[in-house]
């Protein structure tokens, strides 16, 4: 069975980048938010196996939608999107539950590479 990814990221045009990367790599999107209040309500009810959750978006901040998402699901696996220059912010995540970060722009291997390093709970099936 494929490993099931929510992607929440306001700019469709990354959470499309992402899909594309996950989809080639056998990992199954299932759900797409726009702000961090979509996140969290689409966490709760699809109980995705990993959460990509970018740092800045309206309606409510990544940092927020964390702590909201570890709140319902304290077994939730988040990796934070990061923009140039939010590394710092990313990090303060981590120490709030988040596995790790992503950076954009976004580069395949380097996805994929921090995706199998942050928990075996989220490596693809094989092909």
């Amino acid at each position: 069975m494929k490993k099931t990814v929510l992607i929440a990221d306001d700019a469709a045009f990354m959470r499309m980048m992402l899909k594309d990367i996950l989809t080639r790599a056998k990992y199954e999107v299932v759900g797409e938010a726009a702000n961090g209040k979509e996140a969290v309500e689409l966490q709760s009810q699809l109980r995705p196996d990993l959460t990509l959750l970018d740092i800045s978006m309206p309606e409510m901040d990544g940092q927020q939608a964390l702590k909201e998402i570890l709140a319902l699901d304290p077994g939730a696996t988040v990796i934070m999107i990061a923009a140039m220059g939010e590394e710092n912010r990313a990090l303060l995540c981590t120490r709030d539950g988040a596995e790790g970060f992503l950076s954009k722009p976004f580069q395949e291997k380097r996805v994929l590479d921090n995706l199998k390093k942050s928990s075996a709970s989220i490596r693809p099936e094989p092909v």
